[in-house]
């Protein structure tokens, strides 16, 4: 079993100086999820929440790592589900480096529960696998220049946060396993699995018996170690063999070729 302790301490050290970086530009509370799809918020090595021991809010009352329904009403969290680039809040709208569809739509869904932040800076961080984790740096200041502070420091605050999410997340479910590596065929099935094909129709598109197919695909959900068809897609995905929609449909032929053929 490996020993989680150095990283639970390198994580929390990391703890100390996103919340050093944050009160340098003018954004001195903090709030951070190493993974927001959970309910356990990010323990130090004393095995207390860092939300109560390195972190604070704003609001001392509002224990938002308590309250297992935040991430789903906090807008601030709910970009990071879309954005996978920092983002800021300027008190009324969310913006970042480039002109970003995704934050425009959640702007126009109206007013922005605020939890009393004049600006913000959000760095979410994706993680292989699914997870998700995000880092926020606020103030109630309405003075601060976000934009002005997010030109100047939001890369340095995304390597921050990156790199305590990571590290937090090896701490907690690191694996002593190297990740799985698939086969070109095995991709090849999945890819056309995600793409809503049978497998009686990739046997087709591939050239390979049905047997065959099943073959690849349970395999790699071996690999993978997950059960199943779906799950198997799911995971290829995550990881980055298929991309998010498998191969483009077409209204030609059913044998295609893809690009490794």
């Amino acid at each position: 079993m490996r020993d989680a302790a150095p990283f639970l301490q390198e994580s929390e050290a990391l703890a100390h100086e996103i919340v050093a970086a944050g009160s340098r530009i003018g954004l001195p509370f903090v709030a951070a999820a190493a993974d927001i799809s959970s309910a356990q918020p990010p323990l130090g090595v004393d095995g207390r929440p860092l939300a109560e021991t390195v972190f604070r809010w704003i609001d001392p009352t509002l224990r938002y790592w308590e309250d297992h329904s935040f991430a789903l009403k906090a807008a601030f969290i709910h970009a990071a589900r879309a954005c996978a680039e920092p983002y800021y809040f300027d008190g009324a709208r969310f913006g970042s480096w480039r002109a970003n569809p995704t934050l425009e739509l959640i702007n126009s869904e109206g007013p922005i529960d605020t939890y009393g932040v004049a600006s913000a800076i959000v760095s979410p961080v994706y993680l292989p696998g699914g997870v998700i984790g995000a880092v926020v740096w606020a103030t109630p200041d309405p003075a601060i220049d976000v934009v002005r502070a997010f030109t100047a420091n939001a890369a340095e605050l995304h390597v921050l946060a990156l790199r305590f999410v990571a590290t937090y997340e090896d701490a907690v479910a690191g694996s002593d396993q190297p990740p799985a590596r698939l086969t070109r065929r095995e991709i090849q099935c999945l890819k056309w699995a995600a793409a809503g094909k049978t497998d009686s129709e990739i046997s087709e598109i591939v050239a390979i018996s049905l047997p065959t197919v099943r073959f690849h695909v349970t395999n790699a959900a071996r690999k993978l170690g997950v059960a199943g068809r779906s799950q198997a897609v799911q995971r290829a995905a995550t990881l980055g063999y298929i991309g998010a929609t498998g191969p483009h449909a077409t209204t030609g032929p059913m044998r295609a070729r893809l690009p490794s053929e």
